[in-house]
């Protein structure tokens, strides 16, 4: 009797222990959960839907209204290049900005075809107003300002990649214009985090 007793707590015990670490593993991974990412969405279409033809040559060719959330601590700008990595002569870039000041958190629609802003970056921001001065890409067509999905007709779905990077820096240059490839390749240089939003368009 005194054996079966003695048998009975021991799994007793195994059992609690057993609870309390698989507690443990699931609260961790609970909270790792709940930590908030760097994210970019837009209101014009989720992440891997179609883009509206607003935002193309097909209609108005207006840039999509951009927001993110959750940049990385020590975040001083951000630089945003788009590209179509299924374009038939490889990775084709349509659009770039760079020296978007880091209190920033959205791109209002069509600001691809400006480049500078004199205003408030969002209500969510603090009061103060600054004079902030967009680097402008060239794209791949020979143009310093956004243009959106063109894809071949009969060509299929081509993915376009919205890449914002989170940079360390609060001017990546002070050059006025850079190639959209440029812009991505000095950004690396001073990444501290990216968030991507990709929208698909074929014709």
């Amino acid at each position: 009797m005194l054996r079966r007793a003695s048998d009975r707590r021991r799994k007793y015990q195994a059992v609690q222990v057993f609870r309390r670490c698989k507690y443990q593993v699931s609260g961790s991974a609970s909270i790792r959960r709940t930590q908030m990412t760097f994210s970019l969405k837009s209101s014009a279409f989720g992440d891997g839907g179609r883009i509206p033809a607003k935002y193309t040559p097909d209609e108005d060719d207006l840039s999509p209204p951009l927001e993110w959330s959750d940049p990385p601590v020590g975040t001083k700008s951000f630089a945003l290049v788009v590209e179509d990595p299924d374009a038939p002569s490889g990775t084709f870039h349509h659009w770039g900005l760079y020296n978007i000041m880091g209190e920033r958190t959205l791109l209002p629609e069509g600001i691809g075809h400006g480049a500078k802003t004199n205003a408030k970056t969002n209500a969510k921001t603090s009061a103060k107003t600054k004079t902030e001065r967009l680097g402008k890409g060239i794209n791949d067509f020979g143009e310093p300002r956004y243009h959106g999905p063109a894809p071949p007709k009969g060509h299929g779905t081509h993915h376009y990649h919205f890449k914002l990077a989170a940079l360390d820096v609060e001017s990546l240059s002070r050059a006025p214009e850079m190639s959209v490839a440029d812009i991505w390749k000095s950004a690396e240089k001073h990444m501290l985090g990216q968030a991507e939003l990709i929208g698909i368009y074929s014709r």
